[in-house]
């Protein structure tokens, strides 16, 4: 599915040109070799796969899907690389509705623009009469605002929790007994886990119980799937069968790997957007001119403002650590997974790309594994939005695989 091609790039010294050389040695340390003059030589495996295709598009399957909350379609795409065929997919956003329509991928799908809310079972029933299906799974990721790390400045008195109104489970699981599926996929990000709201996922479990589902929680981080992102997130598959097989992991660090030899390397993000380093890419949105623009040209590959503080002995300390966001100034190094990519990053909000400017679309999509001839519709804020929000499609595939293997 993914093709892989050897390239070698070259990483301009002009881009280090205000790294202290201290730190632009243990950078170049990372590389081994292939440091010339100008630039520094970096081998990579060009990693891409496309699904527009006519030989790409997904053919009749047993197991059919309908996906709520669908947004751009990172799960969607993930159910058909698992062999899955999604025959529905939902969500209230018309950007998210119209980029799932323009791609020739899902044209088996019924696409639905509509808030969960105001959709019940009986809507199903004719797209499911229509395809037949032996098996039939729900997949999606209902909002995750009310258990996200970024509400965490309010006190936990104030934080509404299960309910808040933009907590959708609830909708969710009443399609789930309107519907009756043979399994389930439930998405949403690590914090669904934080003491704060163990009383929700504790009224969820009751919840999946009594509609006749068992069920794991799958805590993963993307990198541990073979997705060149850090990116934690938490997964509840249910299925009406016990569980035979546990989720496992394909990835892991070196350490790991000496002790595990089945395990990969993590995904360096270099292999995913080395390609897109290129000025054909580019666009307005390349400039990171502004405030802290020396700064950031201060910053060494793979790290963050802390670069320039008296902690890491900088010689003339810029800030304070600890003081800021993790995320301020960050930049990526070519030989190691991103860092998670978010949906509505502020001005200074990395990550970064490692030769100091902000990430092109065909970055983000590409870190999010999303296939390189994948269409998406509407302003650039909302694709970012639309891409931040999704589930790595190729995450998605394992999650998928797992739930089938159960169902």
């Amino acid at each position: 599915m993914i093709s892989t091609k050897a390239i070698t790039y070259k990483l301009p010294k002009e881009s280090l040109s205000l790294v202290e050389e201290p730190q632009i040695k243990l950078f170049e340390e990372d590389f081994g070799a292939i440091t010339k003059k100008d630039f520094i030589g970096i081998k990579y495996n060009q990693r891409i796969y496309n699904v527009n295709s006519d030989s790409e598009l997904i053919a009749e399957s047993k197991i059919n899907a309908i996906g709520l909350f669908s947004g751009a379609g990172g799960l969607d795409i993930g159910t058909q690389l698992a062999g899955v065929k999604v025959i529905s997919s939902l969500d209230f956003d018309k950007d998210s509705v119209a980029t799932m329509r323009a791609n020739k991928y899902f044209s088996s799908s019924v696409h639905l623009h509509k808030d969960i809310k105001d959709i019940t079972g009986n809507e199903y029933k004719t797209i499911i009469k229509n395809n037949n299906p032996d098996k039939l799974i729900l997949v999606g990721g209902p909002p995750c605002q009310p258990f996200s790390k970024a509400g965490y400045w309010r006190t936990h008195e104030n934080r509404l929790g299960a309910d808040d109104p933009r907590n959708m489970i609830g909708n969710y699981l009443r399609l789930i007994s309107e519907v009756k599926p043979n399994g389930f996929v439930l998405e949403n990000v690590e914090s669904i886990l934080h003491p704060k709201n163990i009383h929700a996922v504790d009224d969820l479990v009751i919840a999946i119980e009594k509609l006749g589902y068992n069920y794991k929680i799958c805590k993963v981080n993307a990198i541990e799937f073979g997705i060149p992102q850090k990116r934690k997130r938490v997964f509840i598959v249910a299925s009406k069968k016990q569980f035979k097989t546990e989720l496992i992991k394909t990835h892991g660090s070196e350490k790991e790997i000496m002790l595990n030899p089945k395990l990969k390397p993590y995904e360096r993000v270099i292999d995913w957007i080395g390609k897109y380093d290129n000025i054909m890419y580019s666009d307005d949105y390349d400039s990171t001119e502004g405030k802290y623009f020396e700064d950031l040209l201060a910053v060494p590959p793979g790290s963050n403002y802390i670069a320039l503080t008296e902690r890491k002995g900088y010689s003339n300390p810029k800030f304070i650590a600890g003081k800021r966001y993790w995320t301020f100034l960050l930049k990526l190094h070519p030989l190691q997974p991103s860092w998670t990519i978010i949906s509505s990053p502020g001005h200074w909000e990395g990550p970064f790309h490692w030769n100091s400017r902000r990430l092109r679309m065909k970055e983000i999509a590409a870190i999010q594994t999303f296939p390189e001839d994948y269409h998406f519709v509407g302003s650039r804020r909302s694709i970012h939005k639309q891409i931040g929000n999704a589930v790595p499609p190729l995450l998605g595939k394992k999650i998928i695989e797992y739930l089938t293997e159960n169902i």
